[in-house]
């Protein structure tokens, strides 16, 4: 049935019909032999990120039952983040290698992936035993499940969501002009989180204004791409320069980093181009608007 609610199950059913099928789908690729590890850790955390985005959504009417579930579903896909962040150096490395293609040789900055290359392999061979985290990631999600049928809301039809949609759309205004105060990783990060959620809060509205919605949430997603390359970059980046002995002469680091820097400048600006247009309406405005949807919809 999608990521969406439906026009006459109501709000409450409607949530809890997304989480499930999402818990279930996860469930499946968890089990699914013919999988790769590293694909079955990207989707149980993407998963458990449109869980949070589906109960952010109802955040004021779900009550407490929000923060525990929240909580649960943080750090279920935290569980998973040490290996993902392995494999995400490594794609971030040869993205930036990709970029300069035409002007650079790859075998100049070849110490920085191998050195990219060994900890993953110590990273997986020692600190982690995915099979056995994949194990309990998949126990918590069951009995995730099992709480759905608890959940309720206090709030009927868009007074369900409203508070959750006002919320999330606001903090993603504010980090927005907080990056643009201060470009601090930390800050562009964030942004990243709020953007992802009002980006889940679209698809499940789509059906409000399908023509609006979508294009919407696929502004959304282009822009926390974007923010997660950017993202990546800085991560990357901290790890060489925590160490950088570790990843060849001083000359190839510095040149390295300043590749990054330029895909990062790159990157931030587009970022702002599609942002200043997704958030340049006021919380209270979208809202309202989006509320006007819901009113028609219902008719």
């Amino acid at each position: 049935m999608g990521y969406r609610l439906k026009k006459n199950e109501g709000v409450e059913l409607g949530i809890r019909r997304i989480a499930r099928e999402q818990i279930e789908k996860s469930l499946e690729e968890l089990s699914d032999s013919g999988l790769k590890v590293s694909k079955k850790v990207h989707q149980v955390r993407k998963r458990c990120k449109k869980l949070r985005g589906a109960v952010r959504l109802v955040r004021p009417a779900l009550g407490a039952t929000y923060d525990r579930e929240n909580a649960d579903f943080r750090d279920t896909a935290r569980m998973l983040s040490q290996a993902r962040d392995a494999k995400t150096a490594l794609d971030t490395y040869d993205r930036v290698m990709e970029t300069f293609a035409s002007q650079v040789q790859r075998k100049a900055f070849g110490s920085i992936r191998r050195e990219l290359t060994e900890r993953r392999k110590a990273l997986i061979g020692k600190r982690i035993n995915l099979k056995e985290r994949l194990a309990e990631v998949a126990d918590r999600l069951e009995a995730a499940r099992e709480r759905i049928p608890t959940w309720h809301l206090s709030e009927e039809g868009f007074e369900a969501i409203r508070g959750g949609l006002n919320k999330t759309y606001g903090r993603a205004c504010k980090e927005m002009d907080g990056v643009a105060e201060d470009p601090a990783d930390e800050n562009f990060h964030n942004w990243r989180k709020r953007v992802k959620y009002h980006r889940y809060h679209c698809q499940i509205l789509t059906p409000l204004w399908p023509a609006e919605l979508k294009s919407r949430a696929e502004e959304a997603d282009k822009l926390g791409d974007l923010l997660g390359d950017d993202h990546d970059l800085a991560v990357l980046r901290a790890q060489i320069v925590e160490t950088p002995d570790a990843f060849g002469t001083e000359q190839d680091i510095q040149a390295f980093l300043g590749l990054m820097d330029q895909c990062r400048e790159r990157l931030q600006q587009k970022s702002f181009l599609i942002g200043r247009r997704l958030f340049a309406e006021k919380p209270g405005g979208i809202c309202k608007r989006f509320g006007k949807y819901w009113d028609v919809w219902q008719l």
